[in-house]
């Protein structure tokens, strides 16, 4: 089959070559300037790495350069020949690479090693055998020297000219050769070259080799030691009887000194066992690699290698987990974040408390120091012990009153995870619920963020249930509010200064005077009014909430007290407080005053003070804490559900050939067999692999690039695969002439940008041509490529140019649905400063088949649970979220309402961080909007229906 592309070792980029360009190097050649030449066969192999020939340089070169005695000339010379064509169309040596040859024998014979050594290199990149053939005898003379790096070069060299279509029989006796200059080799790395050519052209003799040192195989240097594991995978590979008899060379080099050779060690021990205790080996390698080295980089590939283990042998891993989690000790918040995720899954009854104590210890370590990220490396401890807590209820007693030390925390993100910790708690375990109360009490009036005293003055108005509690709970609030009344005015005539307020209040007082004409036409002074404002600032952001705190607490309290009078006066001191939030909130020196929400909350409490009924008892007593409890059954069957279908991916289809090593043991197969399929997935992923099943999918993937009646007919298939897509362009020729530099132009918009450079080719009357081109992705957006297919004729002197139609690249192929907290998800929300609001517009009158269609044409997971979707009230509010293959989020709200005619209305607003993600969902989202508008109609292109939905 004709070679699709060049190949190509190096590519440089150049952009000033110029037609003038050429006489200049070759004038510069010619010159004795060693300076000068160096520079001119610079830009020489930047042209032709660039496409172009310069066939006119190459006799100037032989002349005036072969010669040269300069080092850096002589290896820009090296690099020269290796890149220029050394054949002609029909694959035979050009006639003028003769004169190379003895250029080249007399490099190998130099009394200089540097010269010798570059030019052996430079034999290992030739492939025409009518070359190198006259160079064999200089080559094998040169395995003998007495510097050890030609003799490293010249191994390299014969092995490279054995390993040609016929280099067995221009050196039929190389293996044997190469095996006596490894028994006689003292160099480490001519040792290393010797070894690995007899592993890859002698495997037997390598083996051979191996078995018969096995006992100094822990002294060997560090290359050869690598190679000789690359031999142990090699034949195991293609022997799997013999396993047990490298075992133990394996087992040797565990102790080696050097960290690499123990790494990879390590995994051939995986790859090629599965018995506990090579595992167990495996593991225990691991963990030291973990703690010994100081790279952050090696220590994520170790815990990558960690999280394997823990998928596939997950019992033995279980006893190493205080192993694992001393990489806690290291400052990287990745490494701790991994680390802290592989812990959390194994953690059983057994080891539970261990773990849970040790990451006790680390938040007492974050709380004696203070260090920029420690509050996110808090917030992640205590997520991790949250989860502890919630699998393993049996700790929660030990943890709870610690981690509520960190309600008033600097850091919100950790102080609202600690809240909803206790909040979660306090209802799955009905024992802590006293303690948790108390302490809660106890230290409410640190707590300084309003989302965290939000959450707390909601337990407090749930869990409070004595009458002593209930009591407590009343005062800590008034305790926090401060003094009432909150807003005043009173008259002050001498300008006296206003109460000075309490720590936990914020006054704002406003006094003056000023004169006054009296009815006798007199002038006097007259004393303005003093308006004092006194409120606490966390609390009165949640003003409604402490509203709705304080009326459960009056309600409790009706059904736990006997008095009349206390439960009368209770009341009356709420009423009040109530009443001085709603002045202060309605007065005009606060920057922000009282929202329409917050102030008819406050008043429907009032009421219900005033006038309490049996239902409405009911409701606030009882309903909200029956949906809280439904809210964890929710969050508690969803995990369930999601282990269950992780627990059921069907790895096999029912149709595939039956693999007989599923039978050897429970693991399925093993890394080195795992290994044997990467190739077959490479070739999936970019298309060249394909099922039965899959060559429908094929055909319904290809795009037509030009029409039927176009002298050049071009279609393409389009692969996406994470960073890369690949176009296979199939070219053919629909005239009777033959097309001369035919090129296929690409350009594109958006994050996209092309590899390689185009190339020219010739096509014959009525054939085809493969033509690939592969294109890089950096970021999540719908990307355009467009471009033209030129070429030239023999009739015709100007270029004939076809126009490509446009591919436009999905977003979907780069997001799918994910996870995330409810808290994260609102953090995100308010961080990222890209929005776009697309107006809801469509014939579906139901709002959650609305919904569903949003999510399943969006390819995005809903985050709201289903229970909070249920009922039919007219209005319908969820939260989407997915993530890309960039690890770029992307979030969704869907805000509908049904209006009076039975249509919907509303608005789909998306956010994420970078504006290409936010402008690639929100047009899709008008697609499919427009598609539900259009239902009636024929598709039409998203660019064009994109003004149907308006977009901010």
């Amino acid at each position: 089959m004709e070679k699709m592309e060049k190949s190509c070792s190096l590519l440089i980029h150049f952009d000033k070559g110029t037609p003038a360009l050429a006489n200049e190097i070759k004038e510069a050649l010619e010159a004795n300037d060693v300076a000068a030449k160096v520079d001119a066969l610079k830009k020489a192999i930047m042209l032709l790495l660039n496409g172009e020939t310069l066939p006119q340089l190459f006799i100037t070169i032989v002349r005036y350069v072969l010669p040269s005695e300069d080092h850096t000339i002589q290896k820009l010379l090296l690099l020269y020949l290796e890149i220029i064509d050394k054949t002609d169309s029909r694959g035979r040596v050009l006639p003028e690479m003769i004169l190379i040859c003895q250029n080249l024998r007399n490099n190998l014979q130099h009394p200089n090693e540097y010269i010798r050594g570059v030019t052996l290199r430079f034999l290992c990149r030739l492939n025409e055998t009518e070359i190198i053939e006259p160079l064999i005898p200089s080559v094998l003379a040169n395995l003998e020297h007495r510097h050890p790096f030609i003799r490293r070069n010249a191994i390299l060299a014969v092995m490279s000219i054995y390993k040609l279509p016929q280099g067995e029989q221009l050196l039929v006796d190389a293996p044997e050769m190469i095996e006596k200059a490894l028994a006689s080799e003292q160099d480490p790395s001519a040792k290393r070259n010797a070894f690995l050519m007899l592993f890859t052209c002698a495997q037997d003799r390598a083996v051979n080799y191996l078995l018969t040192h096995v006992d100094s195989v822990s002294d060997w240097g560090e290359m050869l030691q690598m190679i000789v594991l690359e031999l142990i995978k090699k034949v195991c590979r293609t022997n799997r009887g013999e396993k047990g008899k490298y075992i133990k060379i394996i087992i040797s080099l565990l102790n080696a000194p050097s960290t690499a050779v123990v790494y990879e060690c390590a995994g051939t021990l995986v790859s090629l066992s599965s018995a506990p205790t090579a595992i167990r080996a495996a593991a225990n390698t691991y963990c030291q690699l973990l703690l010994s080295q100081s790279d952050n980089n090696v220590k994520l590939i170790v815990l990558d290698r960690l999280n394997e283990l823990k998928t596939s042998h997950r019992e033995i891993m279980v006893d190493l987990i205080m192993d694992v989690l001393r990489a806690l000790s290291s400052p990287n918040l990745d490494i701790r974040r991994k680390t802290i995720d592989i812990a959390l899954e194994l953690i059983t009854p057994r080891n539970v408390d261990e773990v849970v104590l040790t990451l006790k210890k680390e938040v007492v370590k974050t709380q004696s120091t203070e260090l920029e990220k420690n509050g996110e490396y808090r917030q992640m401890l205590v997520q991790a012990i949250h989860s502890c807590a919630i699998k393993f209820p049996e700790v929660a007693s030990t943890v709870v009153h610690l981690l509520m030390d960190f309600l008033g925390d600097n850091n919100v993100a950790s102080a609202i995870d600690v809240v909803v910790f206790v909040r979660e708690i306090i209802e799955t375990n009905p024992k802590l619920r006293v303690s948790i109360i108390t302490r809660l009490l106890d230290t409410f009036y640190q707590i300084r963020a309003a989302r965290v005293c939000s959450c707390a003055l909601w337990i407090i108005g749930e869990y409070c249930l004595s009458l002593s509690e209930v009591e407590s709970g009343i005062a800590a609030i008034k305790q926090c509010l401060g003094e009432l009344p909150f807003y005043t005015v009173i008259e002050d005539s001498d300008g006296a200064a206003a109460p000075k307020p309490s720590q936990q209040v914020t006054s704002i007082t406003v006094s003056s005077r000023r004169p006054a004409i009296l009815a006798d036409g007199t002038y006097a002074t007259q004393s303005a009014a003093s308006e004092t404002a006194i409120a606490p600032l966390p609390l009165f952001k949640e003003r409604s909430v402490v509203a709705c705190t304080l009326t459960k607490l009056i309600l409790r309290l009706e059904e736990v007290q006997s008095s009349k009078a206390e439960v009368n006066k209770a009341t009356t001191q709420a009423l009040l407080i109530m009443v001085s939030m709603l002045q202060l909130g309605q007065s005009s020196y606060l920057p922000h005053p009282i929202d329409n929400d917050s102030s008819d909350r406050i008043v429907l409490c009032m009421r219900l003070l005033c006038n309490t009924g049996d239902e409405v008892r009911k409701v606030w007593l009882q309903s909200c804490r029956e949906s809280f409890v439904k809210m964890l059954a929710d969050k508690q069957f969803r995990e369930t559900q999601e282990i269950k279908a992780k627990a059921q991916v069907s790895h096999a289809q029912p149709d595939d050939l039956i693999d007989f090593y599923h039978l050897k043991s429970r693991k399925g197969m093993s890394q080195l067999e795992l290994e044997d399929e990467v190739q077959d997935d490479l070739k999936r992923a970019t298309g060249e692999f394909t099922k039965d099943g899959d060559d429908a999918n094929r055909l319904n993937r290809i795009l037509q690039l030009t029409g039927f009646s176009d002298p050049v007919y071009a279609e393409a298939y389009v692969t996406v695969h994470h960073y890369d897509i690949v176009l296979d362009v199939t070219v053919i020729n629909r005239t009777k002439e033959t097309l001369q530099n035919l090129c296929l132009e690409l350009a594109t918009m958006g994050d996209l940008k092309l590899v390689e450079r185009p190339q020219n080719y010739t096509l014959a009357p009525e054939s085809s041509k493969q033509i690939r081109a592969n294109i890089k992705v950096s970021s999540t957006e719908t990307g355009v490529i467009f471009g033209n297919i030129v070429y030239e004729t023999s009739n015709v002197l100007e270029r004939n140019v076809v126009v490509l139609n446009d591919i436009h690249i999905d977003i979907m192929d780069y997001i799918s649905p994910a996870t995330c907290a409810d808290v994260a998800f609102r953090t995100m929300w308010a961080e990222f400063e890209w929005e776009n609001k697309v107006a809801v517009n469509t014939v579906i009158q139901d709002e959650k088949e609305f919904l569903d269609h949003i999510i399943k044409s969006t390819n995005m997971k809903c985050l709201t649970a289903p229970s909070a979707l249920d009922g039919e009230c007219g209005f319908l509010a969820a939260n989407l979220y997915a993530k890309s293959v960039f690890g770029e989020d992307a979030l969704v709200n869907v805000s509908i309402e049904k209006q009076a005619d039975g249509k919907l209305s509303g608005y789909i607003r998306i956010r994420s961080k970078t504006q290409g993600i936010a402008l690639s969902l929100a047009l899709y989202a008008c697609v499919v909007i427009v598609d539900l508008i259009c239902v009636d109609m024929p598709p039409c292109d998203a660019e064009a229906v994109f003004g149907l939905a308006s977009t901010n």
